[in-house]
Parts: C-alpha cells; sequence; structure tokens
C-alpha cells in the first residue's frame, strides 16, 4: 500500500489521480511458434490479481519520478529506462501541448522481473492515469499502438480483465466467463533471465491453446486450466530450482492446482477460498520469510 506520507501528498490536491497495476496471471502459456524477427508467438489465458502496485498523478512545476514499496529500491537506480517515464513520454509525444509536466510516484509491491507483468502493468497504468490526468484520449488503434510499442505485455494490461491473448501478445479477446479465483502468488526472489528460458525451450511449435468447449462453472476451469500449460516452466525450473520447491510447497499447503506465471519464477496456487489461501501464505512466509507470498483473489471475466 501508499505510504501514509505519498498518500496525504497527493490527497492534498483534487487534481491528483491513482490507478492500480494489477499482477498478470498466466494461467496458460503455449509456445506455437516463432516469427522471423525472433518474438515468439504464444497462445495465453491471463487474469489479473486484485494486488499490485499502485501509482498517483499529479500535476507539478516539472516532471518528478518518485518510489516507494517494498521492492522500490530495486528499480532506483535504473533512470530513465524505467517503462513508467517510457509510457510518459511516449503518451506526451502523442498528445503534445496538454501534456504539462507532472509527479509520477509509483509504490512498487511486485517483485522485479518475475513473470507477472509488473513493468507492464506499471506502463499501461500510466497510460491511463495520465489520460485522465492531461483529460485527453486517443482512439483504440492508436492506444493499442503505442501500447505496444512499450512492451508485448502492455496491451494486455491495459486491458487488465480476463483475456486470451495471441501473436505475440497483441491478439486480445476478453473473456467475461472467467471467474475469480483465491489465489497465493509465491517467489523465490531469484532472477530468472527470460532470453534464457526461451533459448532452452526444446520445442517451439507446440499444439495451441483450446477451450473449445466452453467451461461455466469454476470446477470446469479449474480442469481446462489443468489440461492447458506454461511452456516455458521446464526450462526455467532447470535455471531456478526454487521453482519447483515453491510449487511444492503450494501444493503441499492445499493449492488446487499450482504453475509458473510468465517465464517466472512467480508461481501461482489456485485455492478453494480465501481463507485457505491467506492460511497459507502465511504458513509459507513462516517457512521462508525472506520470499514473497502474497494471498490475493483474481478479477472477474465481468470486472
Amino acid at each position: 500500500m501508499m505510504s501514509s506520507e505519498n498518500r496525504s501528498h497527493f490527497s492534498a490536491s483534487c487534481s491528483s489521480i491513482t490507478e492500480e497495476a494489477r499482477a498478470k496471471i498466466n494461467l496458460a502459456l503455449h509456445v506455437t511458434g516463432q516469427r522471423p524477427d525472433g518474438y515468439h508467438l504464444l497462445d495465453m489465458l491471463v487474469t489479473f490479481a486484485d494486488h499490485g502496485d499502485r501509482l498517483g498523478f499529479m500535476r507539478a512545476p516539472a516532471d518528478r519520478f518518485t518510489l516507494s514499496g517494498r521492492f522500490g529500491e530495486v528499480l532506483a537506480g535504473d533512470g530513465g529506462t524505467n517503462l513508467v517515464l517510457k509510457a510518459r513520454d511516449l503518451l506526451r509525444a502523442a498528445i503534445g501541448p496538454l501534456a504539462f509536466p507532472v509527479r509520477i510516484h509509483l509504490e512498487k509491491n511486485l517483485p522485479i522481473a518475475s513473470g507477472i507483468g509488473g513493468g507492464s502493468a506499471d506502463a499501461a497504468a500510466t497510460l491511463r492515469g495520465l489520460m485522465r490526468l492531461w483529460g485527453t484520449t486517443l482512439s483504440a488503434e492508436t492506444l493499442a499502438a503505442l501500447a505496444l510499442r512499450l512492451g508485448a505485455d502492455v496491451p494486455m494490461c491495459l486491458e487488465s480483465r480476463p483475456l486470451i491473448a495471441r501473436g505475440i501478445g497483441e491478439k486480445i479477446e476478453p473473456v467475461p466467463q472467467l471467474p475469480t479465483f483465491a489465489m497465493v502468488l509465491a517467489n523465490p526472489l531469484k532472477g530468472v533471465s527470460t532470453p534464457e528460458v526461451f533459448r532452452r525451450l526444446a520445442t517451439k511449435n507446440n499444439p495451441a491453446l483450446s477451450l473449445a468447449q466452453s467451461p461455466s462453472q469454476t470446477a470446469d476451469w479449474l480442469a481446462a486450466i489443468a489440461a492447458a500449460r506454461n511452456d516455458l516452466e521446464p526450462p526455467a525450473r532447470e535455471l531456478v530450482p526454487e521453482i519447483s520447491e515453491i510449487s511444492a510447497m503450494l501444493h503441499a499447503h492445499g493449492a488446487l492446482l499450482t504453475r509458473m506465471s510468465g517465464s517466472g519464477a512467480t508461481c501461482f496456487g489456485i485455492f478453494a477460498s480465501m481463507t485457505a489461501a491467506e492460511d497459507a501464505a502465511a504458513a509459507l512466509h513462516d517457512k521462508r520469510p525472506g520470499w514473497y507470498f502474497q494471498a490475493t483473489e483474481t478479477v472477474s471475466g465481468g470486472a
């Protein structure tokens, strides 16, 4: 959550805007091919957690960017490479003189480069927040193209609701029937190199994601998700053995289904209830206090 100091600073101005940057969860990720330019073709079933980073925006005499949160210090030295700043600058170039100087505050609650779209979600929240603050809109086509320039995950994070994404992530189909899930996100806080994960991928032309018989009940969705896969998980486990350990820990504490999200190292466990998820997260934190465990609930398809 935003610190009391930063929360009071933002609430002091009626022109302040806040945006949630929800964690992106790959319930399934199938690698189905590779383009000549090197980008991999993916089929993904994606949902979003009711937990993530938070961004605040307000008018300022000059552009300013500040950080807080558990993982804020990790980003403190990245200068102009932060996707929040890239999103600000791209949007400003697109809308012109209306884009007055702003202070942006990022409360970084999600682990860095952890397979749950933290940076992409921050960039998407920046686009949403600054359009509100600057009082402007872009056409859906222009905004989608701008988001894709920031990264393949950013168009999905702009949606921030359950969806199927294909191609490199830009072909998006909402999944309004996807239910909400009680979930624990777990990460050993050990980095995984996404390029190395893809390099170790044995097969890059795997079967596509198929949900031909659209599930209707939560149990049906769990069965459908269990029948799918994350093709990046086996090579990621080779690089970071803790992924296997953390998945086993989730199972041992009652998860109905576990899987790695994205290219890792974050894994998720789906639980029967939020109480069960919260109890599991607390128990896992006691066992590995230096790791990241977060009980959350995903948004429903009708969000």
